[in-house]
């Protein structure tokens, strides 16, 4: 066994056995698979005021008040602790294969989504501040937010009930190997998929301008065979009215031609005429 799996398999050891801590034993019913999506859409939407600010009770009341609207009887301190197993999970499925992820951990993409959309606000607001230095270091303070949110303040509703119990589960999380840069690989992965959807955009983009393109080139070849066939059909016009114009004058030439004939018939034959009465007139 490599040590990434055997990192994988004693962190997930701790995992269970601190749900089973959380849970209370027998005092407090397991969370079902539906139950914890709907935590996890709860937390997702009110993920931007957590980073707002690090005493943040009053958020998980807002959090297990909105679970009572769901039909879930759940303590704000149940709904943070229940938060803090995901995150650890989370981070703890970094080191394992991407195939074997789902199967061990079914509620990744949903972490995963929110943690890339917090690093999204991060960048944005960095942007919108002028430059884009610190970002990281920033995303990474806040992505392992989640984490110091024990030290700042103290929960009312403790289902371990001592402060000694939680330091020695966040003692044993920073001594476990292959976890003090899972924040580092959250803001690497959430800068990786926010430059892939920036790709993915700039490549949406360039294929339709290229399409535009394409039906602009398309449009003007059109537009250019039919000015072509209209000139030809222009020229064939010209054609025929010069040709018939050229008859019609051949035709007028033809006339004119018998014409002249027929007039020059008749002047000699009245010039004949008057001849024959001139000599029958000399002649009585």
């Amino acid at each position: 066994m490599d040590s990434g799996q055997h990192q994988y398999h004693h962190l997930h050891h701790q995992l269970q056995h601190q749900q089973i801590s959380d849970a209370g034993g027998d005092r407090f019913p397991q969370w079902s698979i539906q139950e914890t999506g709907d935590f996890l859409m709860i937390r997702a939407e009110l993920d931007p005021n957590f980073m707002e600010t690090k005493r943040n009770k009053a958020l998980w009341e807002v959090v297990a008040t909105k679970m009572k609207d769901k039909g879930y009887n759940r303590s704000a301190e149940q709904c943070k602790c229940k938060w803090k197993n995901l995150v650890t999970r989370y981070k703890g499925c970094e080191t394992m294969e991407p195939e074997g992820v789902k199967q061990q951990f079914p509620f990744y993409n949903e972490l995963q989504t929110i943690f890339a959309a917090r690093m999204q606000r991060m960048v944005w607001n960095e942007a919108e501040g002028g430059g884009l230095g610190g970002s990281k270091k920033k995303a990474l303070a806040q992505l392992s937010s989640d984490d110091e949110d024990d030290n700042i303040e103290e929960s009312d509703g403790d289902q371990k009930g001592t402060t000694a119990g939680k330091k020695k589960k966040r003692k044993a999380n920073r001594n476990t190997p292959g976890t003090s840069n899972t924040g580092g690989g959250n803001v690497n992965n959430s800068v990786d998929s926010i430059k892939e959807t920036l790709q993915e955009f700039l490549k949406q983009q360039a294929e339709m301008e290229m399409r535009w393109m394409n039906g602009y080139e398309a449009r003007e070849e059109e537009r250019r065979i039919r000015e072509i066939e209209w000139r030809q059909r222009m020229e064939a016009l010209e054609n025929e009215r010069i040709m018939t114009e050229r008859s019609w004058r051949e035709r007028e030439e033809q006339r004119r031609v018998r014409e002249e004939g027929r007039a020059e018939k008749r002047d000699a034959l009245i010039t004949a005429l008057l001849n024959k009465l001139r000599r029958e007139d000399n002649t009585r």
